[in-house]
């Protein structure tokens, strides 16, 4: 709602007093308006005050990450602060959800990882939405947290197509690869469909190997249907795409060898032909070496 003065023309100029709250005429000095909101901040500041203290009265934005606790009223303690102030903050500290204090201390270790290896925003936020997920369903639970977060960064990493490799994930995280695998598998086993699959590495790998999409569109299909049907139980993602890979270049024009498809994808020569034989168990190594086994 816009306010005019009625004794003045409409385009009359209008002025603020914000120290009484009123709309004030510029032309005639009447009050148009009276008890306006005073939406500036409340305190100055200043490029050399170095106070610790925020003057802030409200918190952070809604996070829907977290449960009521970012909605509540929070108790600052700074420099000269009473013992009843500090005792009130403690008392807060104790009676706050424990499962807010773990994804509070879960989302710091995800942005100081990301901010070292240069992840996204939007994978920081998958990332978290997985932790909370895991913490939600006391998947991760007993686990160190270092080790929750990088299995939770690598594993969103894979899911937005920027994928980052366990030695990457881990030079950052600072615990061992065991405990993160130990975890990624407990996240993997927590989904019904798997959270990683094979198809997520297909573009990838295909473009690092040079091949042409109509490949890359049959290598994925041959890993679906050969999960739908059961083929490759307990094989990993890794070596079903690479074995999915194999066998689409192997009937296409742009032939490469199980070496060649193990180099890329990371999987063994010998993982990368034994699953292959599971996607076909008719087929008959050539003598001749075509297959890069010679």
């Amino acid at each position: 709602m816009s306010l005019s003065c009625p004794d003045c023309p409409p385009n009359a100029h209008l002025i603020e007093d914000h120290r009484a709250g009123d709309v004030i005429c510029r032309e005639c000095g009447r009050v148009v308006g009276d008890r306006l909101v005073d939406v500036g901040t409340e305190w100055r500041s200043f490029s050399n005050e170095r106070s610790g203290t925020d003057p802030s009265r409200v918190g952070a934005p809604e996070n829907p990450l977290m449960g009521a606790s970012d909605l509540s009223t929070s108790i600052a303690v700074g420099f000269g602060s009473s013992d009843g102030d500090q005792s009130l903050a403690n008392a807060q500290r104790r009676s706050s959800n424990n499962s807010d204090r773990q994804m509070i201390q879960g989302m710091t270790h995800i942005r100081e990882m990301s901010d070292r290896i240069h992840l996204t925003r939007a994978i920081q936020d998958r990332a978290a939405l997985l932790f909370r997920q895991m913490l939600d369903g006391k998947t991760l639970r007993g686990k160190n947290i270092a080790a929750q977060v990088a299995s939770c960064l690598y594993v969103a990493c894979r899911q937005e197509g920027v994928p980052r490799t366990l030695k990457e994930i881990i030079a950052v995280a600072g615990c061992s690869s065991r405990e993160v695998k130990k975890c990624i598998k407990l996240i993997i086993r927590s989904s019904e469909n798997g959270l990683i699959t094979s198809e997520d590495f297909m573009s990838r790998f295909c473009g690092n190997l040079d091949l042409p999409h109509p490949v890359q569109r049959a290598a994925t299909h041959i890993a679906r249907v050969a999960k739908e049907l059961d083929l490759v139980a307990g094989r990993s993602p890794i070596s079903i795409a690479a074995a999915a890979i194999y066998m689409a270049s192997q009937a296409s024009a742009y032939k490469k060898t199980a070496k060649e498809v193990g180099e890329i994808t990371g999987a063994a020569e010998v993982t990368v032909k034994q699953t292959f034989r599971l996607l076909r168990p008719d087929y008959i190594s050539d003598p001749g070496g075509s297959d890069g086994s010679a």
